[in-house]
């Protein structure tokens, strides 16, 4: 498959890399080793698909430029609409001209979230009660200084919608309504701290910050039968995810764990896993339009976040 890179940041520089020989242009308004300023000067016919590494304003006009003309597409993360219908169209558009949108969410392809998914669709934890999460970076100082980053609602939409993706790949898409419990500009104009969640089966508590001076992850799962945990991503690690068996009627519970210290391996299993969904025609607009719906309304709740 022959695909371009549109967009030369930390983002970008990745794909391409994972990329190779696969990548035959590069696309960057203001980076001078690209090939390419503007997306539309590249020949249509010299490549299949576009790995988009850009900031969120000018995702959607690129996005049905691309797909109008049959493009495949990998999106990096948030693929954010302030009107559900743009996604909608998306979709219709995407399907009508067979090119699949797929919007990229890495942290799928941890060894570790794989891990948590078959232990819960096993059924040795029994049914679980509640799943806390937490991300968090010490970005606050770099998305301040930055042109386009500091503004809306902040950190919720760049590491949120992580956490909520992550909770779609693990349970589906979770019934109860998500409120916003806190949120702060601590550094930042926009919140660089929130917490938020839903009080549903399982009860659902995640945070995210640009305040963690050193990147961290973290999940506890507490269920009938035992709890599931995870300590950090490969890319930060060592990660750890630690299940313990419930012991009755009370006591230590038994436990295993397991460390991984190795390269962040989840780049290459994305891009791997996106060039087969492109032979399958399969695109993930459904769990955007559903990840926007909450993040639009979280947003609601923080005064100035709209924008």
């Amino acid at each position: 498959m022959r695909v371009i890179v549109v967009g030369l940041g930390v983002q970008g520089r990745k794909r391409l890399a994972v990329a190779g020989a696969e990548a035959v242009a590069t696309v960057d308004p203001f980076h001078a080793d690209a090939d390419y300023r503007n997306v539309q000067d590249v020949p249509l016919s010299s490549y299949d698909a576009a790995l988009l590494c850009i900031p969120d304003e000018p995702k959607l006009e690129l996005i049905t430029y691309l797909l109008s003309n049959g493009k495949h597409l990998l999106v990096e993360k948030p693929l954010f609409a302030e009107k559900q219908a743009d996604l909608v169209a998306l979709r219709e558009l995407a399907a009508k001209n067979c090119a699949v949108c797929y919007t990229a969410y890495n942290h799928r392809f941890e060894p570790h979230f794989v891990g948590m998914k078959k232990l819960i669709e096993s059924g040795r934890l029994g049914r679980i009660y509640s799943v806390r999460m937490f991300y968090g970076n010490g970005t606050a100082r770099l998305v301040r200084d930055s042109a386009w980053r500091d503004q809306g609602a902040g950190v919720l939409p760049d590491l949120g919608s992580h956490l909520l993706d992550t909770a779609l790949f693990w349970f589906g898409k979770p019934a109860a309504p998500f409120k916003v419990f806190s949120a702060n500009c601590f550094e930042n104009r926009a919140p660089d701290h929130v917490s938020f969640g839903a009080n549903g089966s399982p009860v659902l508590q995640m945070e995210v910050a640009l305040l963690s001076w050193r990147n961290h992850f973290f999940c506890d799962i507490f269920a009938e039968g035992g709890s599931a945990h995870i300590q950090s991503l490969c890319k930060w690690g060592p990660s750890t995810m630690t299940v313990r068996d419930r012991v009755l009627p009370s006591g230590r519970p038994d436990e295993e764990s397991t460390t991984l210290v190795q390269a962040d391996p989840t780049w290459e299993l994305e891009y791997t896993h996106f060039k087969n969904l492109c032979k399958k025609g399969q695109s993930n607009i459904d769990n955007d339009i559903w990840i926007n719906d909450v993040l639009v309304g979280l947003a609601r709740e923080i005064p100035g976040a709209e924008a």
